[in-house]
Parts: C-alpha cells; structure tokens; sequence
C-alpha cells in the first residue's frame, strides 16, 4: 500500500493511492496515520479495504508526513563509501547516529526555510526506514519485522552550522530540514530495499544518482544497531545515508543552495517530492 497525508498543516487527513495511482480519502477506515495503524494489526485492517470503495479526492492536495506520531527522527552518516570519500572522511567501522529534531519534520513539497546565518545550505536522498512495532535490543533477522514501510527524505543540511563543532545536531535539525514523503509505502511492496535507484535534481540538473545496493551499512544491521541504544517505537524514522552528489562535494567549488532553488528527488518505488528553497527573514 501506499499511504500518505493530505491537507492544511495541522489538519492532515488519512489516505491511500490506488493501484491506478489516484488518490482516496481514508477517513471512513481510521481517524489518522499513527503509531497503532502502522502496526501490523492496524496495517493488516487498511489492506482489507476496497479502495473503490474510498472517496476519490481531486485536483492536487497539498500533502503532508505521510504519518504521525513521530517521536524519534534519527539519522545515519556517511552510511556510503563513495560519499564519505567525497566529505574526506574515513568510512566509519560501526553506524554514525545523530537525530534531527522533531520540529525539522515537513511535508515532502513544503518550502525549504533557509536559516538566519546560512551560507552553505545542501541536500541529501535518502531512504527513510519507518518502524511499525517496538524494537528493543533486535537481530538482524528481526529487524524487517518491526518495519512498517520505506519513503523518501531529505535530510537538508546546513554545513556550515553542522560543521562549527563535533555535534552535527544543530546544522542538521532546523525547521523544515527534514521533508518526508509523498507515501509511504508498506514493506510488502518493497521486495528488496538495498536494491533502490536513487536520484536528486537542483533546479533541473541531476546531483545525485545512487542506489541503496551500496550503502556501508544496510537496513537490517541499522535497524539492529539502533535498538541497542534506544527503543525504536511505531512511528519513529531513520534516515539511511546519502550517495554521493551532495553540494558539499562538488569540485573544483562546493555548490550551495539559494532562495527560489528548487530540489527534486525521488526513490524508485517510494515517489518523489520537491522543495523551493526561501530565506527565513521572508517567512
């Protein structure tokens, strides 16, 4: 299935894309997109419903996070060899884990704010692992089972702010700095998710072309990793890694991103979002 969001900020509503890819209201089936409906048992109850049954919704919706309930947004750094090269950082012997606040949580087409003090704003792909039960102190061979489903992000970046001490925290977690979306879709239809095509475009020039195949440390070990740390709980979303193309690495000169830029990016299967990038003082 491939479940999302649509609405005003604040007054998203549930829904579904069928398999002609039009997309239906969800509302008749559960009041929203959280932690109990993307358990398995609350997976397994959308998946009985007819969706010519389900109110078709037309013109263009603005879509919000796919789901609620979001209580942890970690990440994974330089989770790709080739990207890690590209930074002039070692390939790291065990998964690098930071998080990204709560609040950077957007929309998949919502602008991109660009923070009071930015000058090297970037972007980054990425395939986001959404859990669907508790995970605590899980196998690799458990791990898929506490998934829910995949979707695209873009864990946007601001270099310089990530880059003033060893905490990548605060360049990494600002308001709209992490778009999720436009679906997301269950784990069912994802036969392998370390055989993903990857891609990213700024203003219509491609920057980044992978494929999760070559990420250092796949999904099942990340999924392992983290609950070692911290209890995973539905909702919860981590972010992969990147391939490489980030503006960050572009030679001979970095390529930062400017008011009115604008980011595609896609994952095959997943969708794919967009973002414009605006300047904070205008908001």
């Amino acid at each position: 299935m491939k479940l999302c969001r649509y609405g005003e900020v604040g007054s998203e509503r549930p829904a579904l894309v069928d398999a002609a890819g039009v997309l239906r209201d969800l509302s008749s089936v559960c009041r929203d997109l959280g932690p109990s409906e993307l358990a398995p048992d609350g997976l397994g109850r959308i998946a009985q419903t007819d969706p010519t049954r389900l109110p078709r919704l037309e013109g263009s919706p603005r879509l919000g996070v796919p789901f609620t309930g979001l209580s942890k947004f970690i990440c994974i750094g330089l989770n790709y060899s080739d990207h890690a090269a590209e930074a002039g950082m070692a390939i790291p012997s065990e998964p690098i884990i930071f998080l990204k606040a709560p609040s950077a949580v957007c929309g998949p087409n919502d602008d991109t704010i660009q923070p009071r003090n930015s000058t090297k704003l970037d972007w980054e792909v990425e395939l986001g692992i959404v859990i669907g039960s508790t995970a605590r102190y899980v196998t690799e061979e458990q791990a898929l089972d506490h998934v829910a489903g995949y979707c695209v992000v873009n864990d946007v970046s601001e270099r310089a702010f990530q880059l003033q001490s060893s905490q990548w925290d605060k360049g990494k977690g600002c308001d709209t700095f992490g778009p999720i979306g436009p679906w997301l879709v269950t784990k069912d239809e994802i036969h392998d998710p370390q055989q993903l095509d990857m891609w990213l475009d700024v203003n219509g020039t491609r920057r980044q072309t992978g494929n999760t195949r070559t990420m250092i440390f796949g999904v099942r070990e990340i999924i392992a990793y983290c609950s070692r740390y911290m209890t995973l709980l539905p909702g919860d979303i981590i972010a992969t890694g990147t391939p490489p193309g980030v503006g960050m690495g572009i030679k001979p000169e970095p390529v930062w991103l400017q008011p009115d830029d604008v980011v595609s990016l896609g994952i095959e299967g997943l969708g794919q979002q967009s973002q414009r990038i605006r300047r904070a003082d205008h908001v």
